[in-house]
């Protein structure tokens, strides 16, 4: 039998009564006015302010600049200083450039004033010892004879100034220069559009002029070509050759006395002769043609009275060689009937009579001469064809300007 257990055998302590042990008497009582004065103060003590970081920035930026070497100082002054000086040096390039503009406008007598650039710099140690490294012009719309140049411009090169000062500069001398002649084919074919022309580039010197030329009321196409090439030191010359006027697919003139020029029928021309009875016999009606043409009468009064013959005739290849043979120009005053039935009107014949290879030449002539200078040379370089036009190049020396 087991033996039971005393629960009591080993009593715990009352944690009541520990902590009635820990009680010292009574707390002392604190006013409560007197607790949150202490409050108040620790507070105020403590009290928390932003920085100020504005005021402190500026004394920081301030002690940085002042911080800053002597020379580093220097540096940036002397910087500042340079900057107002090119500034001021190129305000003076500026109005000696539009000073210099308005001089060659007036001496040049030019429609408008020109473009004046001035090289070197600085500008004003050049003016104070006058002399420019280098000064260059571009004048547009120069009038040269019949057409009109697009653009001359010139470098001139170590130009000696003739001047008291910025303002008083009364002429220079120009050792040597250099510079472009530029002529358009939009501005000739403006200027010349009286023919209404289009000139083109073909190759290094040769000009293509195609179009349509009016005549006795008649716009018959205009076929040309012109060679470009130097005349003498300050001209440009252009001899006009394969000049053709077509008028229609009927018949087409060459200017000249050669026998391969003068107005003569097309291929087409001619094949209508074969096709058209009415046409070949109009033609082989007139002694005159027959004759030239080298055709027996026998043949001719034959054809004429029979069309089988007449078709056998003039469906030859030997016939066709020699009708297209035949210069109708000699024969067009005398015979104008048979020229009405070829289908050509006798008035524009008579017309293109008139227009000798000459005549039409000057028409589509690009030559023009530039101007000789009083004092100095001006040469001209190279000729070249390019895309859109003709470019020259110019040299010259020894010019003066101004007194």
């Amino acid at each position: 039998m087991r033996t039971p257990h005393h629960l009591d055998a080993h009593p715990r302590p009352n944690p009541y009564e520990e902590l009635a042990a820990l009680d010292d008497g009574p707390l002392e009582e604190t006013p409560l006015e007197e607790f949150l004065t202490e409050e108040r103060d620790a507070g105020a003590e403590d009290a928390w302010a932003p920085p100020d970081h504005r005021r402190g920035g500026k004394r920081r930026r301030k002690n940085r600049f002042a911080g800053l070497p002597l020379a580093v100082k220097a540096v940036v002054g002397l910087v500042v200083l340079a900057s107002f000086a090119a500034l001021g040096d190129r305000w003076a390039v500026l109005y000696a450039e539009h000073r210099a503009a308005d001089t060659l406008k007036d001496r040049l007598d030019l429609a408008a004033a020109p473009e004046v650039e001035i090289g070197g710099f600085p500008f004003l140690t050049q003016l104070a010892d006058k002399r420019l490294d280098s000064v260059k012009v571009t004048v547009p719309d120069v009038a040269a004879d019949r057409v009109s140049l697009a653009k001359v411009s010139a470098t001139a090169h170590d130009v000696t100034l003739n001047a008291d000062g910025l303002t008083s500069v009364r002429g220079a001398h120009v050792p040597r220069f250099d510079g472009d002649v530029q002529l358009t084919f939009a501005d000739l074919n403006r200027e010349l559009g009286a023919s209404q022309v289009k000139f083109t580039g073909e190759g290094r010197d040769k000009v293509r002029a195609d179009g349509t030329l009016p005549v006795a009321g008649h716009n018959l196409r205009l076929r040309a070509e012109a060679r470009i090439q130097r005349q003498g030191e300050r001209g440009i010359a252009t001899e006009i050759g394969k000049m053709r006027l077509d008028i229609g697919d009927l018949a087409t003139y060459r200017p000249g006395t050669r026998a391969s020029e003068g107005l003569h029928l097309t291929p087409k021309g001619t094949a209508d002769l074969a096709r058209e009875t009415r046409k070949a016999k109009a033609l082989l009606s007139v002694p005159a043609i027959v004759q030239r043409m080298g055709v027996p009468e026998a043949t001719v009064r034959e054809a004429l009275a029979d069309d089988g013959k007449l078709a056998e005739l003039t469906g030859t290849p030997r016939f066709a060689r020699q009708a297209a043979g035949l210069n109708l120009i000699d024969l067009a005053l005398e015979n104008p009937d048979v020229m009405r039935r070829l289908g050509l009107d006798p008035n524009l014949l008579d017309s293109l009579s008139g227009l000798t290879r000459p005549v039409l030449a000057d028409r589509l002539s690009l030559a023009f001469e530039l101007p000789e200078p009083e004092q100095g040379d001006v040469r001209l370089q190279d000729v070249r064809v390019e895309e859109d036009g003709i470019r020259v190049r110019v040299s010259g020396s020894g010019l003066t300007v101004g007194g």
